[in-house]
């Protein structure tokens, strides 16, 4: 598509102002600028439309640094937590067969197993379970053994958490 440019009139006469203020004569001059600029092209007028954009909904978290999830303990790092996040997952799920899923990282020598202990149950819109876990460091990253009883729950289609954490006694 070729645009034409087209000659715009030197002296643009505005209509008779009907209000003596300044916003009001200033309009008038711009839009009988723009009729009288226009009024000679033979080509379409080209109007363009402003649309809205979607409306985001407002972030939970509102500082900078992120909520830690609840994990076995805070002396698990990210792929120590992720691999017994997985085996949580495993454990957890409703149609799986109720045994104990063991994970282990051997890059921290950190491991340990998950093992429902109850039926599903749903609680609000979630599936829940309950679980007992054992979190077990290698001797040189001086961590305790211990157990971790606890419920995971999990949303339609969303991912397993952990709620109502306790330690247990061994």
């Amino acid at each position: 598509m070729r645009l034409r440019l087209c000659k715009v009139p030197r002296k643009v006469q505005p209509a008779a102002p009907a209000s003596r203020s300044v916003s009001g004569i200033v309009g008038r001059l711009l839009t009988a600028g723009l009729v009288a600029a226009c009024a000679g092209c033979s080509g379409p007028i080209l109007s363009f439309r402003a649309e809205e954009a979607p409306t985001a909904p407002e972030p939970l978290v509102t500082g900078s640094i992120l909520k830690r999830p609840a994990s076995f303990g805070g002396d698990l790092d990210t792929e120590d937590w992720r691999r017994a996040h997985a085996a949580l997952s495993v454990a957890l799920d409703p149609q799986g067969n109720g045994r104990p899923v063991k994970w282990e990282n051997p890059e921290s020598a950190m491991r340990g197993s998950v093992n429902p202990t109850g039926l599903p149950y749903v609680a609000g819109d979630e599936i829940c379970r309950d679980f007992l876990a054992s979190v077990v460091g290698g001797a040189a990253s001086g961590v305790k053994s211990r157990f971790v009883r606890g419920t995971g729950c999990k949303p339609s289609g969303g991912e397993w958490e952990l709620k109502r954490l306790r330690s247990a006694k061994s």
